[in-house]
């Protein structure tokens, strides 16, 4: 009997993989080796198909402006609708900072520029008011993920400076304890649609949140092998790292 596998599509690893996005990656694979879990890693960049067969578990990073209309140009004509296919048939996602932004319905930058989004969460991102700052720092946050809301606090950094902005009835990821979030208004960070998961959080974010990695592993292990339940793993330095970030946060203030 042949044991779990897993297939990770890692969307525009070239172009959108900025501030340690690609440690998310690196996490992913190993935690999955660590379970004897056969893990392969496809990297798709522009111009390339996506299977959604094939696309258990999808990653998208964060990149600068340039960068990310290249990739909002190929995402919106060529894999939007594999990927939507894949969600809906139960892989999960993760999608940083301008992925999270282009997984929404549009993204409008400081010069009026209006990238379109492919929809998986019910978001838009407009520009900062005029003379209002980029959000940067590290951010603290509170899990509001349906069934996980008693997991440790999420710790991240964030550098954006688009305001995105939920739609009614969208579900955040976490609820903002030190930083900004999605706008720095309303208190939220993230978002989560079914398996999905969108977020500002850089760092890398997954390393630090063990627990996050593991919810997502989860669910893309049982699209290809239902009823599979993820060993526990010994995360103690990752969550004294964890808790190490946290401390750093508010000491910086």
């Amino acid at each position: 009997m042949t044991g779990p596998r897993l297939n990770i599509a890692w969307l525009y690893a070239d172009l959108m993989s900025i501030y340690g996005d690609r440690g998310n990656v690196v996490c992913l694979v190993q935690r999955c080796q660590w379970r004897g879990i056969d893990v392969a890693v496809r990297e798709i960049g522009i111009g390339d198909g996506l299977d959604p067969a094939e696309a258990d578990l999808l990653f998208i990073g964060g990149a600068q402006d340039r960068e990310q209309r290249l990739a909002a140009d190929d995402l919106l004509a060529r894999k939007a609708e594999p990927v939507r296919e894949a969600l809906a048939s139960g892989a999960s996602a993760l999608a940083v900072c301008g992925g999270y932004q282009l997984f929404g319905h549009e993204y409008r930058d400081a010069a009026g520029t209006v990238l379109r989004g492919i929809g998986v969460f019910d978001l838009v991102t407009e520009p900062a008011a005029p003379g209002a700052r980029r959000i940067i720092g590290n951010v603290v946050a509170s899990p509001l993920l349906p069934g996980c809301e008693d997991a440790p606090n999420l710790v991240g950094f964030e550098n954006h400076g688009g305001r995105t902005r939920l739609s009614v009835g969208a579900q955040p990821l976490g609820r903002v304890l030190h930083g900004g979030g999605n706008n720095g208004e309303d208190g939220f960070e993230g978002c989560v649609a079914g398996r999905a998961v969108g977020t500002y959080l850089h760092g890398s974010l997954l390393p630090k949140n063990p627990w996050l990695a593991d919810w997502l592993l989860q669910a893309a292990l049982t699209r290809r092998h239902p009823g599979y339940e993820l060993p526990a793993l010994d995360d103690t330095l990752e969550l004294q790292a964890r808790e190490s970030a946290e401390r750093r946060a508010y000491a910086a203030g």
